[in-house]
């Protein structure tokens, strides 16, 4: 059994401080990203909004996420030890290698199987995750007014079945505005419009 990933919140409080400690992160990825693409000053205030930022943070997040891969027995011995959680299993039963994430503060655990294309399944699993759980329990205390994040990208590998995997639920509807980094914040954390 693999373990990917460094994000691995034991409880509601830790998934917040984690998603807080990624937003700097975003703004920098962001500017950099603005900075290699020529953004003036201008372009910069109309295109680089907090919506585009948030889109960052939360696939930084979402793709931090610790994942454990393994055999089918390995997760079954998993289940064995934690027979409280929910499990929300995608993809086929009958695959033999599975990728899981669990949360124990939602006592839960999201679950993907596949077969040979394992970072698109470790990518699909992160985003269910976020989507089906951290995003809800970590905008609740937010602010109400969220707009779309766009970090919902479909990941089709072998990943036992596709359909299962690419549901609507992988963190593209809600986002927090109160640290994404749109004009009125950017002068002290991201260099307004890319001149530092």
């Amino acid at each position: 059994m693999e373990t990917h990933g460094t994000i691995s919140p034991e409880s509601l409080a830790d998934a917040e401080t984690a998603f807080d400690r990624v937003g700097p992160t975003a703004q920098v990825v962001v500017r950099e990203t603005a900075k290699a693409m020529d953004f003036d000053r201008d372009e910069y205030r109309d295109r680089v909004t907090g919506e585009v930022v948030e889109t960052v943070r939360n696939a930084l997040f979402a793709e931090s996420l610790a994942v454990r891969v393994g055999s089918r027995a390995e997760f079954d011995d998993w289940r064995s030890d934690h027979p409280d959680y929910e499990v929300v299993e995608l993809g086929n039963p009958d695959v033999e290698r599975v990728a899981w994430h669990a949360i124990p503060f939602a006592e839960t655990v999201i679950a993907t199987t596949f077969q040979n294309e394992r970072e698109a399944a470790v990518s699909t699993l992160r985003r269910n995750a976020f989507g089906r759980v951290y995003r809800d329990a970590i905008l609740e205390g937010g602010d109400e007014d969220n707009d779309d994040t766009g970090d919902g990208e479909e990941h089709e590998g072998d990943t036992g079945s596709d359909e299962d995997n690419r549901d609507d639920t992988d963190g593209d509807e809600d986002n927090r505005d109160d640290t994404d980094g749109d004009e009125d914040n950017r002068d002290d954390t991201d260099g307004d419009g890319g001149d530092q």
